[in-house]
């Protein structure tokens, strides 16, 4: 179905306000409060009965809905407000990119990644990753970066999660209905609609493109549920991790060879290739052979691959990277390899990886042999990567292993309160968005009166309050039975925020080494706090399930229910609402086995500081004044050890230092120095940690680098 066939299905909307259906097709709004709102105002009981997706709105608002907010002057002042933003965005010449860079032209970076999170309409993604990836786009729409996307679009998306009665979790997967989402079939010049295909063994698999538009950025994502594909090849782009590893396999092909395929139907020569984690590597073996047809001899054509593409690395663990066993890439690569004109051998030996199970091909090293450009995601991540990888680079010591690093960030305005919006723009200015990257521009926040920023702060907890309690509500009836205790949360408790995907090495349950000392502090006469879980786990990490099911099991007992309280089904809207809302953030990964983290960032964007093990990112933000510390930056060779050390230092840092911070009031009821902590936090981690500073790094140290080395060629 065209984009002109569905809009057909939408209720027809007043010429006044006709432009909703082109606000729809433009993911802008997905990071702009005010554009979602021109939705909600309508009905806003469909629009949260539709999960803030304007597509389906505009499917199911009754006309009546439409003629009322047409005639009404307040509403159509707000609708051309949105509508002339959007059109100054999209028409804007005086671009970050176009100051910062402009004698460049020509250029065109290539993006791809096997997961995009941009809004919680749109369930395609499964974390840390995905929700990086979208931020990238967002931000590189906002800096007007030559910039396109490719990915798969997952009918089934990723899994809803459920749990029942004793905690463990269930895997829901729902068809996306292509017509309640701002797709539009990808057409070529010629207005042909896109459909590639690329050999599988024994047969050809075809995949339809289909076009987002994120801002100024087109996001292209693939489909194999068409004809004439089998039953089989229709459900390999279906879920997102899902399957063995020949449909992993197959999935990377088609991410990788047919994403190549797809650019260039679509009249689009990049200048700079960016592989974002293994799973699109690919593309460089497709790369080489569009060379190689062309005549080139093979050997120069690598290197003009490896000078045009970067790659990242997100996973600081071997088991992390994509590795297939070299009889299953024979399988696949048999006939694909002679159009390169390599052997079985030469061909294996671009990605050979000597495992303790027997030899592999290994995505991470295919990538990195096959670029120039790399990068872990902290810096931290970047020493790590370097030793997993040095037995790439022989003779190399580990600080000469080619691995950069550029320290994630997150988009901005997507994961700022609107409570916390309107602070800045009346201490920063207006236009703090174009500046959001200068340290300088932060420093205005220290002159405002600590009864402000506690008044928002209280604001925002309140509103995460009111979600939570309603989304233990509707959790119990749906269950057929009443809350353990009702109502769930205090608001003038302190409360401590920790969500993010259930991995062991996370170890959610390590508040809970020591029972009695937890629930001294969860109980306290005078300084009580109260904690809010969320995640999911892998639905084939069953370790991971276990510790959902314990943390909910905990949360049901009668004298925790009070104070602990677990949250289903985490995604980006409850993602928001957390990172908002709490007044701190946890974080207890097992170092060194987080690359990054984003979640502590998102936190202290909005003025809640973090209580992290120095890890991740945390070490090069960590700065004694705008959080604490868990532990040292140190690895135990037993785990047992550094957990107990790690839950030790994690009471005695709230015992001692967070929770009478907090607790301690002015005569106005105004806890000022836990405010300037918060300030801390904001000043030192919101420009520094931003998906703006990210960017920038990645132009100067990648992509311009990468483009510069191509055109040398």
């Amino acid at each position: 179905m065209n984009r002109l066939e569905s809009e057909i299905l939408f209720t027809p909307i007043p010429e006044r306000i006709a432009r909703l259906r082109d606000l729809a097709y433009n993911l802008w709004w997905s990071w702009h409060p005010e554009a979602q709102d021109l939705y909600c105002q309508v009905d806003p009981d469909l629009w949260e009965l539709v999960y803030h997706n304007p597509v389906s709105f505009l499917r199911e608002v009754r006309q009546r809905k439409l003629d009322d907010a047409a005639s009404d002057a307040a509403y159509l002042k707000r609708f051309d407000s949105v509508m002339a933003d959007l059109d100054a965005y999209m028409a804007r010449k005086d671009t970050w990119f176009a100051n910062h860079y402009p004698d460049t032209t020509g250029e065109l970076i290539a993006y791809f990644s096997a997961e995009f999170g941009i809004h919680e309409s749109l369930p395609i993604y499964s974390g840390g990753l995905g929700i990086l990836s979208g931020d990238h786009l967002k931000e590189a729409s906002d800096m007007a970066l030559p910039f396109v996307a490719v990915g798969f679009i997952y009918p089934q998306g990723y899994f809803r999660q459920r749990l029942d009665h004793s905690g463990w979790q269930f895997a829901e997967y729902q068809k996306l209905d292509f017509a309640n989402v701002p797709a539009v079939p990808a057409r070529t010049p010629d207005g042909k609609e896109v459909v590639i295909e690329v050999d599988l063994p024994g047969r050809t698999i075809y995949a339809k493109v289909y076009r987002f538009q994120v801002g100024r950025i087109e996001l292209l994502l693939m489909d194999t549920d068409i004809h004439p594909n089998s039953p089989q090849d229709r459900e390999l782009s279906a879920r997102l991790y899902g399957g063995d590893q020949e449909m992993r396999v197959s999935q990377e092909i088609v991410l990788g060879i047919g994403g190549v395929r797809a650019l260039r139907k679509l009249g689009y020569t990049p200048t700079v290739w960016h592989m974002n984690e293994g799973h699109s590597a690919f593309l460089v073996l497709e790369l080489v052979r569009e060379m190689v047809a062309q005549g080139k001899p093979f050997a120069d054509a690598v290197r003009e691959v490896q000078a045009r593409c970067v790659f990242t690395t997100h996973t600081p663990v071997p088991a992390g990277n994509d590795a297939f066993p070299l009889p299953l890439m024979e399988k696949f690569f048999w006939s694909y390899w002679r159009q390169l004109g390599l052997s079985r051998d030469e061909f294996m030996n671009l990605a050979l990886q000597e495992q303790s199970w027997g030899a592999t091909f290994a995505m991470t090293a295919l990538a990195l042999r096959m670029s120039n450009h790399h990068n872990g995601v902290s810096k931290l991540h970047g020493h790590v990567a370097r030793g997993m990888w040095q037995w790439l680079y022989p003779g190399k010591s580990v600080d000469e292993v080619p691995i950069i690093h550029v320290t994630n960030g997150v988009h901005s305005a997507s994961w700022l309160a609107p409570e916390m919006r309107e602070l800045y723009n009346v201490v920063l200015g207006e236009d703090w968005e174009d500046y959001l990257d200068d340290p300088e521009l932060w420093t205005k926040l220290a002159e405002t009166p600590a009864e402000v920023l506690w008044k928002v702060r209280r604001n925002v907890k309140h509103r995460l309050i009111a979600f939570a309690r309603e989304r233990t509500r509707q959790r119990f009836e749906k269950l057929g039975q009443p809350p353990v205790v009702w109502p769930v949360l205090e608001e003038d408790i302190f409360t401590i925020g920790f969500a993010r995907r259930f991995a062991t090495y996370k170890r959610a349950t390590l508040l809970f080494k020591d029972m009695g000392r937890l629930k001294a502090m969860l109980h306290s006469s005078n300084r009580p706090l109260q904690i809010i879980f969320a995640g999911k786990a892998h639905p084939k990490d069953d370790p991971g399930k276990h510790f959902i099911q314990h943390v909910y099991q905990m949360s049901q007992q009668s004298d925790l229910a009070i104070r602990i309280l677990f949250l289903e089904e985490y995604d980006i809207a409850m993602g928001r609402m957390l990172t908002q809302g709490v007044d701190l953030w946890l974080n207890t990964p097992r170092r060194p086995y987080e690359a990054s983290g984003t979640s502590g960032q998102k936190a202290s964007l909005n003025g809640v500081p973090n209580l992290s093990i120095l890890d991740g990112w945390w070490p090069e933000a960590f700065n004694g004044k705008n959080g604490w510390k868990i532990g040292e930056e140190h690895e135990y060779n037993n785990a047992d050890e550094q957990d107990w050390n790690d839950a030790v230092s994690l009471y005695t840092t709230l015992e001692n230092e967070i929770l009478p911070l907090y607790y301690n009031r002015d005569a106005f009821g105004v806890p000022v120095e836990w405010i300037n902590v918060c300030k801390e936090a904001i000043m030192t981690i919101a420009p520094m940690f931003s998906m703006r500073r990210m960017l920038t790094d990645y132009l100067s140290e990648l992509y311009m680098p990468a483009a510069a080395e191509a055109d040398a060629l």
